[in-house]
């Protein structure tokens, strides 16, 4: 099936995979292209196979996932990577999303949010567990205090008033489907305007535009 979206599991422990594998290769829409056990390996498969989205454990000895998870997104343009760890207070974390990654999630995470981040990640969405969504931003906000006015203009002056708004409400968390109801458009539309205002921002992806939505001070601290 062409609609389907390929999985590359990457675990150093064969009993996570077998599990992740369980649970993908039950749900329709999903298919498990391929294995990897540390990172090196991850990268010579995630080139070889060219999957949708690669579930990737942070912490695995020798090449560790946020090198890989690094090159991966900066070699693979169409490859989302949903990273994975097992402790919330983490700086793989805050290493994971610096390096590239469309989400991260907790290993403990339910079998259909692990489903519904897959799918997420894979149109565009930006998948945080909430806890680390907590910590990330509590994390940043001493770092980085409110802009004066005119620098916000400065910062956003690209910006249509409509990307405007969907800037905000990345800001605030919204997925696509969440930011089309609101808005009352169309999914595809709202897709697109994402896309233009990570392009103007220069932002890699929506957990960079949190961020910056925090550092400006469009959305409150």
């Amino acid at each position: 099936m062409t609609d389907e979206i390929r999985v590359l599991l990457v675990d150093d422990q064969k009993l996570v995979r077998y599990g992740f594998r369980l649970m993908l290769e039950t749900t329709p829409g999903m298919l498990v292209v391929g294995e990897a056990d540390d990172g090196a390996s991850a990268i010579g498969a995630a080139e070889r196979l060219k999957p949708d989205v690669v579930l990737m454990d942070v912490r695995m000895p020798g090449l560790n996932g946020i090198e890989a998870t690094k090159h991966i997104t900066g070699r693979l343009s169409c490859t989302r990577v949903l990273a994975l760890t097992t402790y919330d207070l983490d700086e793989y974390a805050f290493g994971a999303l610096r390096a590239g990654a469309a989400g991260f999630l907790l290993k403990d995470t339910r079998p259909d949010d692990l489903v519904a981040a897959v799918r997420a990640v894979h149109v565009g969405d930006a998948v945080v567990s909430p806890r680390i969504t907590a910590k990330l931003i509590e994390a940043a906000t001493p770092h980085l205090g409110v802009r004066r006015n005119d620098d916000v203009e400065d910062a956003l002056s690209e910006l249509t008033a409509r990307e405007r708004e969907i800037f905000i409400l990345i800001g605030r968390g919204l997925t696509n489907g969440e930011i089309a109801e609101s808005l009352f458009l169309s999914d595809s539309t709202v897709k697109a305007h994402v896309g233009r205002v990570l392009f103007k921002l220069e932002l890699r992806n929506r957990v960079e535009a949190v961020i910056r939505a925090y550092e400006l001070g469009v959305v409150g601290q």
